[in-house]
């Protein structure tokens, strides 16, 4: 009989499996998602390096490399060995490469695809054979506003959050006759490493045509970092989008983020990329 409630129990308790879990957004989103009781499949290049998320007794870490297909198959294996189940995916792993776009290798903008694009894809498609089983999941893609807005010098990342936010709009219409729901999650500028260890910015030895534009442009976008809100803001919007039962795919994130995708929607195109460069482009004057 109690062995009886003890399965019923853990039957009853929800599953949450979150890529890029090592810093910034994914770790807050592990660190909710525990103390809220879930259990969570925390993973990330390097779990042996991790010590304080395994001090929850409902989180378990595994390997998972989102440019290598091998560490998906095996760490979506072991989390259902693990757990039993899985009811959501967070598509959480990611890096943004800026600079500007004649400067940058293709080797560099192949990189930003494998991981924010193609990573989050072969995750994906790794997942919707237990979700199709089961007749049910959400998958939650962490995108950005700037999957719908555009900065300077972010051409490449942004192509990358722009094809997330399409891929995930027509993906919805396929899974929907399978009860799996497609969920977009977009933060504006939050303060985590993004602006620091995890941010490439394209090199190009010898050329200077773009030094003080890029220079301006890059240190007025930083400056959104450091007055930015943390990780914490992004991990309550997931937790929204994880359990919320009504239908709604974007989940804008943060009152800056909100803002914009209002303005944006609301004013011509031309009235809002001046607005940008008023801002972006403060204290640029241009050459003659």
């Amino acid at each position: 009989m109690i062995f009886s409630i003890l399965q019923n129990y853990k039957q009853m308790k929800k599953t949450i499996f979150i890529t890029g879990a090592s810093s910034g957004i994914g770790r807050a989103a592990v660190e909710l998602f525990a103390e809220k009781g879930w259990q969570v499949a925390a993973t990330m290049r390097s779990p042996e390096k991790e010590q304080s998320l395994q001090k929850h007794d409902n989180v378990r870490l595994f390997r998972l490399d989102v440019t290598q297909p091998e560490t998906i198959a095996k760490a979506l294996e072991s989390a259902l060995k693990a757990f039993g189940d899985i009811d959501v995916l967070v598509n959480n792993a990611g890096y943004g490469t800026v600079g500007i776009f004649e400067k940058s290798e293709p080797a560099q903008i192949q990189k930003q695809f494998d991981t924010n694009v193609f990573g989050l894809m072969n995750v994906t498609r790794a997942f919707l054979p237990h979700f199709r089983k089961r007749k049910a999941g959400r998958i939650i893609n962490i995108s950005s506003v700037g999957g719908r807005i555009t900065f300077p010098v972010y051409s490449v990342y942004h192509a990358t959050k722009w094809a997330v936010e399409g891929f995930s709009e027509s993906l919805q219409f396929e899974l929907r006759p399978f009860n799996i729901e497609v969920k977009l999650v977009e933060p504006a500028a939050i303060k985590t490493d993004f602006y620091s260890r995890s941010k490439d910015v394209f090199q190009k030895e010898g050329f200077s045509d773009y030094d003080t534009y890029e220079k301006v442009t890059i240190a007025n976008t930083d400056k959104f970092g450091k007055d930015a809100p943390g990780p914490e803001v992004v991990a309550k919007t997931i937790w929204r989008a994880a359990t919320s039962s009504c239908k709604k795919m974007r989940y804008p994130s943060s009152a800056q983020g909100k803002m914009l995708l209002f303005i944006r929607k609301i004013i011509p195109v031309r009235w809002f990329l001046f607005i940008i460069r008023s801002v972006v482009e403060k204290g640029y004057k241009k050459r003659v």
